[in-house]
C-alpha cells in the first residue's frame, strides 16, 4: 500500500510539471511565476507579463471608485456580459447601500499558468455604519493579445453578493443632540409644538383687540402685523397662519385660546425652535435631505428618506456632533428582495454631542425684538474674549416652518425666501455696507500712526469742505437742524475732538492730505489692520467685505470717511470696535462654548485666540479710546444725549461712535458702535454694533438700540422707551419709527 501511494505521488508530480503547472504561492510572500511553456515551430517566443500588475491596476482603480479604469480591464467575454454603464452602477450601488467611506485591497498571492492565472487579494470596505467589512477572495484573469485580462463577475466585490445580490441597510439612528444658550437653556431641541392659525372668517369682530393681543404674548406676533392680514383675509374667508409655541406653554394657555372663535391650534412633533427661532441665523435649521443629495448621504450612513440634516448655522456647522454616529446591520438580499443571510458586521449607534453656545438666551430675544420690523443687524461680543453674546438679522425667519408636519408651512415658508426682504440672509455676518462716520475710528488711527498727526492737531471745522477745486461738500451740522435752527459749524477742534463732532471736513483733509503725500494705501491699511475686508474666523457663513485704496482725491476723501466702495460687516465693526475697547487683542468672534457629549469631557472648548494686534502704540490706542469715550460723555458729542444716563443713572461708562452712511439709493443707513467700560467683575464688559438700514442718522435710530442693548445686558430689561414707542416693546399707535426722531436730543 505504502509503495502505491509514493508512485502515485510520484505520477502526480510528473503530471504536473509535464503541464507547465506552478506549485501555490504563499502568502506570506506573494510572486509571479512566468510561463514554462515553449513556443511551437514558427511562433515568437515571448514572456507572459507580471499578472499581478493588471489586479493591482484594477484594485487601485477601485480604491479611488476610477470604474470607467477598472471596466477596461475585463476580458471580452466579461464586457459582452456586462456593459460599462452597469457595471459602473452596481459599484456605485454597493458603495451606497454600504455607506462606504473608503476601500482598502491587498493582493495575497498569484498563480500563473500559460494563458490563465489567480490572484487572491483581500478587500476591505470601510462602511460608516457597520465598521470594516474584511473579505478575501480570487479573481481569474486571461491573456487576450498579450495583456492579462479579468474574468468579472459579482463575487469579486464581496463573495457574498456573488449571483447578483445585493445589499439592504437596517438603520439605527441615534436623536439629534440639542443646542443651548450658555447657561444650558434649550434653544432647540426635539419637543412637541402645536402651530396656530386663525379662520379669519370665524373671528368675532369685538374680541379682535384682546384676541390680537393675547396671540402676541403668546407667539409674539404684534397686533400690528396680524390686524391687517385678518382683514385681508376675513373678506375671503381664508386660514392665517400666526406661529408656533411649545406643547409645554400651550398647556397654561389653551383654555384661554379655546374662548375665541377662529382659533385654531395644529400639534406637530419634531425638532423644535423655541420662542420661534432664538438666533435662527445662528442656530441655522434642518430640512430634509433632497433628491440630489441622497447619494451622498446615504454614503454618510444616512436614512435619506427620513433624516434631517443641518442647513445653516450650527445645525450645519455642527452636524457631524449633533447628529451622532449611525449604527446599522447590512443584510444581504437575491435579485427578488428575499433576505439571504445577515452580516456579521453591524454596530450600535452613538447618541449626538450637544453644543452649548456663547449666547446669552434673555439677551438675544431682546435684542432680537429691538429691532422690531425694521432691516438691520445687531452683534454684542464680550470685549476682551470675542464671545459672540447675542447676534440679531432682521427680518428674521422661524425655522420651525422647516418641518414638514407644521400646519402653518405651506402658508409661511415662501415668505422666508423672498427677495426682497431676504429674511434669510445673516445681515450680521453677510450684509456689506459702507459704514460712514464709525469708518473715522480707523482714520484717526491711520492719522495718529502716521507721525503726521497728534493729538493736538487741530483743524478749523465749518459748513463746508473747499480743499478739493470743484468739489465743495458739506458737514453734517449744515443739514442738521434744531429747534432755534440750523445747527452751528464746529469750529476749532483738536484731532480727539474732530472724531466726538464727527467732523466731516477733518476726516475729508486727512484723506485728502494722504493722497497728495502719495501715501495713499496708508488708511486702507490702517483698516485691514483693524480687520476690515477680511473674514473674522466665526464658525458660519460670513464675507469679506471690500477695503479699497482711493483712485482719485475725491476718492480719497470720500473713502475717509468710510464712504465710496468700502464695504464691511456688522461683525467686522464689532470685532474692531471691542478690539479698540481690550488695548488692541482683534479677536476670533465665537459662538460655540462647548460641545459635550452624553457622558467623558468636552470634545471641544472655547478659547480667546487673538487673531492679530491693531496696529496701534499704547498711547495713540489711548487717545482713540479717550476719543470715543468723549462721543458719549462730552455734551458737544454726536451720542451724548441719548447714551450719557448710562453713565448718570447706572454707572456703565461707554465708548463709541456714530455714523450716518450713504447707501446709495433712499435714506442712509445708521450706525452705532461702541462698547462698556464699567470693569465689573461679574459682567464682563461688552462691544456692540447696532445697524439700521436705510432709516436715517445714527444717533437717531441705531444709538438709542445700542443703549437698550446695554439696558438689558446690565440691568436684565430695557428701561427707556424708543422715541417711536408708546410704552417698551410697543410701537406708538399710528407712528413708525422713521416719523418719531427727536431732533433736540440727538446729533448725528
Amino acid at each position: 500500500m505504502r509503495f502505491s501511494l509514493v508512485l502515485l505521488g510520484l505520477f502526480i508530480f510528473i503530471l504536473l510539471a509535464g503541464c507547465g503547472g506552478a506549485a501555490p504561492v504563499s502568502n506570506a510572500t506573494p510572486q509571479t511565476v512566468p510561463s514554462s511553456t515553449s513556443p511551437s515551430a514558427g511562433e515568437q517566443s515571448f514572456e507572459a507579463p507580471d499578472v499581478e500588475l493588471t489586479a493591482r491596476a484594477f484594485l487601485d482603480a477601485w480604491k479611488i471608485e476610477d470604474y470607467a479604469a477598472m471596466y477596461s480591464l475585463l476580458t471580452k467575454l466579461s464586457k459582452d456580459a456586462i456593459s460599462q454603464a452597469d457595471f459602473v452602477e452596481r459599484y456605485r450601488q454597493i458603495v451606497v447601500e454600504a455607506a462606504v467611506s473608503g476601500i482598502e485591497a491587498q493582493i495575497l498571492s498569484s498563480l500563473t499558468q500559460s494563458s490563465t492565472a489567480q490572484v487572491s487579494y483581500r478587500v476591505i470596505l470601510h462602511s460608516v455604519l457597520v465598521g470594516d467589512i474584511q473579505r478575501d477572495t480570487t479573481m481569474n484573469l486571461s491573456l487576450e493579445t498579450g495583456e492579462w485580462r479579468i474574468s468579472w463577475e459579482d463575487a469579486l466585490i464581496l463573495p457574498e453578493l456573488a449571483g447578483g445580490n445585493h445589499f439592504r441597510i437596517e438603520y439605527r439612528v441615534p436623536s439629534r443632540a440639542n443646542i443651548y444658550d450658555r447657561d444650558g437653556k434649550a434653544l432647540v431641541a426635539q419637543s412637541d409644538a402645536v402651530a396656530i392659525g386663525l379662520l379669519a372668517g370665524e373671528v368675532d369682530p369685538e374680541e379682535e383687540p384682546d384676541l390680537l393681543e393675547n396671540l402676541w404674548q403668546i407667539t409674539g406676533v404684534r397686533p400690528e402685523v396680524l390686524q391687517p392680514k385678518l382683514e385681508q383675509y376675513r373678506k375671503n374667508d381664508w386660514y392665517l397662519a400666526v406661529g408656533d409655541i411649545s406643547a409645554d406653554v400651550l398647556q397654561s394657555q389653551v383654555d384661554m385660546l379655546d374662548h375665541y372663535n377662529g382659533v385654531v391650534m395644529e400639534p406637530f412633533r419634531g425638532r423644535y425652535y423655541f420662542d420661534g427661532g432664538i438666533a435662527p441665523h445662528i442656530v441655522g435649521y434642518v430640512s430634509a435631505i433632497q433628491e440630489d443629495e441622497i447619494e451622498e448621504y446615504q454614503r454618510q450612513g444616512y436614512n435619506v428618506w427620513n433624516d434631517r440634516v443641518g442647513r445653516m448655522g450650527l445645525e450645519q456647522w455642527g452636524e457631524e456632533y449633533l447628529s451622532g454616529t449611525r449604527g446599522g446591520t447590512l443584510y444581504v438580499v437575491d435579485p427578488e428582495g428575499n433576505t439571504v443571510t445577515k452580516l456579521p458586521e453591524e454596530s450600535n449607534p452613538k447618541p449626538g454631542q450637544a453644543i452649548y453656545t456663547t449666547l446669552d438666551r434673555n439677551l438675544q430675544i431682546e435684542v432680537q425684538k429691538a429691532l422690531g420690523n425694521f432691516k438691520g443687524a445687531i452683534v454684542v461680543l464680550e470685549r476682551d474674549t470675542g464671545r459672540v453674546l447675542a447676534m440679531a438679522s432682521s427680518p428674521s425667519f422661524n425655522p420651525n416652518l422647516f418641518e414638514p408636519t407644521n400646519y402653518n408651512r405651506r402658508d409661511q415658508i415662501d415668505s422666508i425666501f423672498d427677495p426682497v426682504t431676504t429674511p434669510w440672509l445673516n445681515r450680521a455676518t453677510q450684509g456689506l455696507y459702507p459704514l460712514g462716520s464709525v469708518y473715522k475710528i480707523v482714520t484717526i488711527a491711520a492719522a495718529l500712526e502716521s507721525d503726521l498727526y497728534g493729538a493736538n492737531s487741530q483743524y478749523q471745522c465749518g459748513y463746508f469742505f473747499e480743499e478739493i477745486p470743484g468739489w465743495k461738500p458739506h458737514d453734517w451740522t449744515y443739514d442738521y437742524f434744531q429747534q432755534d435752527g440750523r445747527t452751528a459749524p464746529s469750529g476749532l477742534l483738536t484731532l480727539p475732538e474732530g472724531l466726538m463732532r464727527s467732523c466731516n471736513p477733518f476726516f475729508w483733509h486727512i484723506g485728502y492730505d494722504f493722497y497728495s503725500r502719495d501715501m495713499v494705501s496708508t488708511i486702507a491699511d490702517m483698516a485691514k489692520g483693524f480687520g476690515l475686508g477680511g473674514l473674522t474666523g466665526i464658525e458660519i457663513v460670513e464675507e469679506a467685505g471690500n477695503i479699497p485704496e482711493p483712485e482719485n482725491e475725491v476718492d480719497a476723501a470720500n473713502l475717509a470717511i468710510g464712504q465710496g466702495n468700502t464695504l464691511v460687516t456688522p461683525l467686522q465693526v464689532a470685532a474692531f470696535v471691542a478690539a479698540v475697547g481690550n488695548g488692541g487683542d482683534l479677536n476670533e468672534p465665537r459662538v460655540v462654548e462647548k460641545v459635550v457629549p452624553v457622558s467623558g469631557e468636552p470634545s471641544h472648548l472655547f478659547s480667546p485666540t487673538v487673531r492679530q494686534k491693531l496696529p496701534l502704540s499704547e498711547e495713540n490706542i489711548k487717545t482713540v479710546q479717550d476719543a470715543m469715550a468723549s462721543v458719549v460723555g462730552n455734551p458737544r458729542g454726536t451720542a451724548y444725549f441719548v447714551l450719557s444716563g448710562l453713565m448718570n443713572s447706572y454707572n456703565i461708562p461707554i465708548a463709541g461712535k456714530t455714523g450716518t452712511a450713504e447707501s446709495g439709493f433712499g435714506e442712509p443707513h445708521a450706525w452705532f458702535a461702541g462698547y462698556t467700560f464699567a470693569n465689573r467683575e461679574n459682567k464682563p464688559d461688552i462691544a456692540a454694533v447696532v445697524l439700521i438700514e436705510n432709516i436715517g442718522e445714527g444717533s437717531v435710530y441705531a444709538a438709542p438700540i445700542f443703549r437698550r442693548v446695554v439696558e438689558t445686558y446690565f440691568l436684565e430689561k430695557p428701561q427707556v422707551k424708543f422715541p417711536w414707542e408708546s410704552e417698551i416693546g410697543v410701537i406708538a399707535a399710528g407712528e413708525t419709527a422713521e416719523e418719531e426722531s427727536n431732533g433736540e436730543d440727538s446729533q448725528p
